[in-house]
């Protein structure tokens, strides 16, 4: 590691954590990471499903559900448009109820 991108991460956390501020991500790859909450998730195939849905979406690259927690966490290239998240989950039976 150069002095120039160890300053880089110590001012700015891990190298994908991004500035502070910012919506996550890695700058690596571009991707960014977006945390929802979602309730009525209770099981494994309520994560499924939800995970399903909102996998369909263009741009995402990762889904995962965690019913015990209502958190979805959400891999994309690009910013969503949280109504077509809000859609997916809606059409998957679970209502988004915003982001972490």
């Amino acid at each position: 590691m150069t002095n120039d991108t160890q300053d880089q991460t110590q001012a700015t956390g891990s190298c994908c954590s991004g500035p502070a501020g910012s919506s996550g991500g890695c700058a690596d790859t571009g991707a960014l990471t977006t945390v929802y909450t979602v309730t009525g998730m209770t099981c494994g195939h309520c994560e499924g499903a939800v995970a399903e849905e909102v996998s369909a979406l263009p741009g995402v690259s990762s889904v995962n559900a965690e019913a015990a927690t209502g958190r979805v966490t959400v891999t994309s290239a690009a910013p969503l448009d949280e109504e077509a998240v809000r859609a997916a989950v809606d059409e998957a039976g679970y209502e988004l109820t915003g982001r972490a």
